[in-house]
């Protein structure tokens, strides 16, 4: 592995996939070809009826620093369509993480920048160490901020607050967002990627179909207006309670047991 490439690694525990960026001399800095690499990973665990979540985070204490530095000075001596390939390959990535059936959790230490940033609020749950930063740095090196960054900040926080993150380009403590909603679950440093297995182990033992739903649901529901979203709930609760999710849970709350939704999952695939 060259110094300044970041190799996406992906490792199956259990029912969870752990997909980690690893780029010890840039910070885990992110290009095209891991943007590739994460949507292939994806795709392959969407297709994999053992994976029921899934966990990105970064090694070497940090997340990913973002787009590198010199690939981007050296991207301006090509053409926009040229550029514009890769971008592409970012919003692919991110459209793969909003569009994958089954919950993902960016599991983040020391910090996120950039498109690093914009690839942790693209995940459905944030867990971050109690000492992390998130930064869109964008502007301090003359750019606007891409991979959805403004979209996801702007649906869950103020104008204000969005204008402070992007154009000031400073890093914002992690228990700020956590204050903000942004961040779900805070972790003493050094253990974070326990605290976000926990959290997807957790979802992991859900009914997967109510998750999928779950997600597309509130992922439509700030472009939707209110019948159209009433609607949509309506239909997809409507058709839960005829599948076999909602019988075994309904059961299992009326026998005061725990629903076992695992073996459901398991039995469609065979």
């Amino acid at each position: 592995m060259k110094d300044d490439v970041t190799e996406v690694r992906a490792n199956y525990q259990g029912s969870l996939l752990v997909v980690t960026l690893d780029g010890p001399s840039t910070r885990n800095a992110i290009g095209p070809d891991v943007y590739t690499e994460i949507r292939r990973h994806l795709l392959e665990a969407e297709q994999d009826a053992s994976v029921r979540a899934i966990v990105l985070t970064g090694a070497n204490g940090f997340f990913s620093s973002g787009g590198n530095v010199r690939a981007l000075k050296a991207s301006g001596q090509t053409t926009l369509a040229g550029v514009s390939g890769n971008t592409d390959k970012l919003n692919a990535t991110i459209k793969g993480i909003r569009g994958c059936p089954k919950p993902v959790i960016a599991a983040i230490e020391g910090g996120a920048s950039g498109a690093g940033f914009s690839m942790c609020l693209a995940c459905d749950m944030i867990v971050a160490s109690e000492t992390a930063n998130f930064t869109a740095a964008y502007v301090r090196v003359g750019l606007t901020p891409d991979g959805g960054a403004t979209h996801f900040l702007r649906g869950a926080l103020p104008a204000q607050l969005v204008n402070e993150i992007c154009m000031l380009g400073l890093p914002i403590p992690a228990p700020r967002l956590a204050s903000a909603g942004v961040v779900n679950r805070l972790a003493p440093e050094g253990r974070v990627l326990d605290a976000a297995l926990e959290l997807a182990g957790g979802l992991a033992n859900g009914p997967a179909n109510a998750l999928c739903t779950i997600k597309r649901l509130v992922g439509a529901a700030e472009a939707c207006d209110l019948a159209t979203q009433l609607e949509d709930e309506a239909r997809s609760i409507n058709l839960a309670r005829f599948g076999p999710e909602a019988a075994e849970g309904l059961s299992a709350f009326l026998e005061k047991r725990r629903p076992d939704f695992v073996s459901l999952q398991e039995e469609a695939y065979q």
